[in-house]
């Protein structure tokens, strides 16, 4: 059996993007040694608690999850609304075009949806 599933992030609060971490490494803790494919999705105004300075407190953690092969995607659709700089968002992202037609494509992939 291989996990997989989707931490959806859209909001401008730090509240959901910790508990989507958080999630994620309890996640982990729990199925040592399984296979899985886990991605956090982040659209909407949550783009802008990726940028470096913001997302500092959370950078280890985020660095973590990142070296545990968990994909942080980021919708260049929301970066363009919100006027964030691709290049300001913490390294690692992986910057998809619409973060709603990724969302959809990974659930019929089989991908559980999870919002924090």
């Amino acid at each position: 059996m291989i996990y997989r599933a989707v931490f959806h992030v859209d909001l401008d609060e730090v509240k959901p993007l910790t508990i989507a971490l958080a999630n994620v490494g309890n996640l982990l803790r729990a199925i040592p040694e399984k296979h899985y494919d886990l991605v956090i999705l982040v659209n909407g105004p949550a783009v802008t608690l990726l940028q470096s300075e913001r997302c500092a407190p959370y950078r280890e953690e985020i660095w973590q999850l990142q070296q545990a092969r968990v994909a942080f995607k980021v919708c260049r659709n929301a970066l363009n609304r919100f006027n964030v700089d691709p290049d300001s968002l913490v390294e690692g992202c992986e910057i998809v075009p619409a973060g709603i037609v990724a969302l959809i494509e990974l659930q019929q992939d089989g991908y559980a949806y999870i919002k924090p």
